[in-house]
């Protein structure tokens, strides 16, 4: 098993689904949109905006979004971008019903501790515990991350920063634009020089988050 696949680079997007995931057990999508109009179909759409600006347009209104913005939209959705060199992602989760939310710019670093002095921020958090959640990820310089794999499937780009990421059969650069897919259970770890990484990844599931027995509104209502 790979420990990533690179699906693509500032030099060759296109508009569509440049990786069908359907089926996963988390069955997901990963699509791009490349100054033509995109409707990613059936599913909840976790996307972000790398270069220019849009309007996703969501029944009969229109939302304009620019470059470092982020979204979550449920069910039908249409990107149409506002003119060329307007370019995105979309991770799309199937079978999911998620919520409607915009957000953004990205912040330069994450909020949260993470491995080997990186950090990470929940863009779009999960709603319900096991929902999906989109992240920013930041990698300093000089970074020499530990080998992992995690539990199921990773998908995003690179924003900024300039790196590589190695498995035990390859080594992989990565430059703002780089599109990847690490399987579930692939072992890989980010490598930073000079510079550092901003990595937007999509995950399909998570160990966190709200339950009916355990959330805001209950545990801070005393009866």
């Amino acid at each position: 098993m790979k420990g990533i696949r690179i699906l693509g680079n500032r030099s060759n997007w296109g508009t569509g689904c440049l990786c069908d995931l359907s089926d996963d057990p988390f069955s997901s999508s990963f699509l791009t949109w490349n100054s033509h109009g995109l409707n990613p179909g059936e599913g909840t759409h976790f996307g972000f905006v790398f270069e220019g600006e849009a309007l996703l347009k969501v029944g009969s209104r229109n939302y304009p979004i620019s470059a470092g913005m982020y979204f979550s939209v449920p069910g039908d959705l249409e990107i149409i971008p506002a003119a060329t060199g307007s370019r995105g992602i979309v991770m799309s989760r199937h079978g999911y019903e998620g919520v409607f939310m915009l957000g953004g710019p990205v912040e330069e670093k994450g909020r949260l501790q993470y491995i080997d002095g990186c950090t990470d921020s929940l863009l779009i958090p999960p709603v319900m515990m096991g929902d999906p959640c989109l992240n920013l990820l930041h990698i300093p310089p000089g970074t020499e991350q530990t080998q992992h794999t995690h539990p199921s499937l990773r998908l995003g780009m690179i924003i900024s920063g300039a790196g590589e990421c190695r498995t035990p059969g390859e080594v992989c650069p990565l430059n703002p634009g780089t599109l990847f897919h690490i399987p579930a259970g692939g072992v890989h770890s980010f490598f930073t020089g000079d510079d550092s990484l901003r990595v937007i990844a999509y995950h399909p599931d998570s160990d966190f988050g709200p339950t009916h027995e355990n959330h805001p509104m209950v545990n801070k209502t005393i009866i």
